[in-house]
């Protein structure tokens, strides 16, 4: 997940570089979600790793 995020962000920047706002932004906003996503199934993963152990 977070390397579909990684890929956004470059598709990001990469749009903003040649003047392309509207892709710029949907593709930031996409790796900002996908972001958020991977972070709180890390967080899930630690605490249920904790409580296992």
């Amino acid at each position: 997940m977070l390397y579909w995020a990684a890929i956004f962000f470059v598709i990001a920047l990469i749009a903003a570089l040649f003047g392309f706002g509207g892709i710029a932004s949907a593709s930031a906003g996409i790796a900002q979600i996908l972001f958020v996503v991977f972070l709180v199934l890390f967080v899930i993963t630690l605490i249920m790793r904790a409580v296992r152990s």
